[in-house]
């Protein structure tokens, strides 16, 4: 049985209602055809459940239905363009042209920084 209630969207969150009345999210906002993905969280109850690929799954789906393109910049977003390469046709130029272990390296820098940041 799924954790997930539902998923639904405002035009800065794409977030799961879950089955203990908690919340899964990623926050975005759209700059110009660009929908830049700034944060996700899971609550710790429920990682590692398949909550945040799911609602990645919502956000591209929400991406090509308004023809935007992707920025990944949290940690988990460009984690999942290295998952599921397949939809880096959806990422911005910049992010499209890079390759896997750019991409990587991308990937290590931005957990290091929200890592940082949640010391501070």
């Amino acid at each position: 049985m799924s954790d997930i209630l539902e998923i639904k969207h405002t035009s800065r969150v794409i977030y799961a209602r879950l089955s203990d009345n908690s919340k899964a999210f990623i926050r975005y906002r759209v700059e110009n055809g660009v929908m830049k993905l700034i944060e996700t969280y899971t609550p710790p109850q429920h990682r590692g459940k398949g909550i945040a690929k799911k609602l990645m799954q919502y956000a591209i789906e929400l991406a090509k239905k308004n023809n935007w393109l992707i920025e990944p910049i949290c940690s988990y977003s460009v984690y999942y363009f290295i998952k599921y390469p397949e939809y880096r046709e959806l990422l911005v130029p910049e992010y499209r042209k890079m390759s896997d272990e750019e991409l990587k390296e991308l990937f290590k820098k931005r957990l290091e920084e929200e890592k940082k940041k949640d010391k501070d």
